[in-house]
């Protein structure tokens, strides 16, 4: 489909005027500190803003356009935490040429570990070993072919939740028996990583566009060093090596808004995935930057230039 620029599509959708500020829509499932300072960032930028809850949404698949469906937006940020209301709501409105940040195709490929380090692997971008197994079996097999110890992820999942690292044979086959318990389709795939030793910490970089703005160590005790596990974030200087495997990771999946999770390891660092959720509460006690007001400016860059970000190639590479 052939995409329009802003200025087109208001005329053609009956939005807002020609020289009227964007419309600028906030897919949420809920307020967060982040999303508030979003919001208010672009109110201070005299944006007009409609919160989304994705709760609350009703979208008519049979509406031609974003006007017709009930919805008076130029572009859509997606800030929902529900992957699969985001997913569905993205492709609607791709369908609707609403221009999003980011686009569906790199939520959906980015909300998928397997398929986010599919698409890492096949741009050449350093990430720790993968396999996939589709049986308790194969499973035991691929944890051998890394080494134990092992980490077992779910491929769908935030948060650092379900995520286990196996020491030895017989701990693999319990938490591969539970995961196959668990009921839905995606615990039955099995992603399986080599666990790779790392300082107590590992490295977020926050990518906005073609710029990482700010990053930080994320520090724990634990292995998992999510900061919704509890991790303490402290700043990290941007090395030229975190800012070109930052970016080049964010081009493989089509990415425009995103945090991009690297481990140091005795060979470089390595990309373990990219989340085009962003989130940057903890990133925000290490930084002077105001991220939020950087976020509302690229959807406004988005909705100028009248498309979404590029879609992530099926082999990883941006065309």
């Amino acid at each position: 489909m052939t995409m329009q620029t802003a200025d087109a599509r208001r005329q053609t959708a009956g939005r807002t005027s020609v020289g009227e500020p964007p419309r600028l829509g906030v897919l949420l499932s809920y307020l967060r500190p982040e999303e508030k300072l979003i919001l208010a960032a672009a109110r201070a930028r005299g944006l007009m803003v409609t919160p989304l809850f994705d709760r609350e949404l009703v979208l008519d698949l049979a509406a031609p356009d974003a006007a017709a469906g009930g919805l008076a937006v130029d572009v859509v940020l997606d800030r929902s935490v529900a992957h699969s209301r985001a997913g569905y709501t993205l492709d609607v409105l791709a369908r609707w040429g609403v221009p999003t940040l980011n686009s569906a195709a790199a939520v959906a490929l980015c909300d998928d570990k397997a398929r986010n380090s599919l698409a890492l692997e096949a741009a050449g971008v350093p990430t720790p070993r993968t396999l996939l197994a589709y049986s308790v079996e194969s499973a035991l097999k691929a944890c051998e072919a890394v080494g134990y110890p092992a980490v077992l992820k779910p491929v769908t999942g935030s948060w650092g939740r379900l995520l286990a690292r196996v020491n030895g044979l017989e701990q693999a086959k319990a938490v591969l028996a539970q995961k196959q318990e668990l009921g839905s389709f995606h615990h039955a795939i099995f992603y399986v990583q080599e666990y790779l030793p790392k300082p107590d910490r590992d490295i977020r970089a926050y990518v906005v566009g073609d710029r990482v703005l700010a990053a930080s160590y994320r520090t724990a005790a634990h292995w998992i060093t999510n900061a919704a596990r509890g991790a303490v974030s402290v700043p990290c200087p941007i090395t030229p090596e975190i800012e070109a495997l930052a970016l080049r990771a964010c081009a493989a999946v089509g990415a425009r808004l995103a945090g991009v999770d690297l481990i140091e390891t005795d060979t470089g660092l390595k990309i373990v995935e990219v989340n085009t959720g962003g989130e940057f509460r903890g990133l925000m006690s290490t930084t002077e930057v105001n991220i939020a007001d950087e976020i509302v400016v690229e959807a406004l860059r988005v909705v100028r230039e009248g498309c979404a970000a590029p879609a992530a190639h099926p082999m990883g590479t941006v065309p």
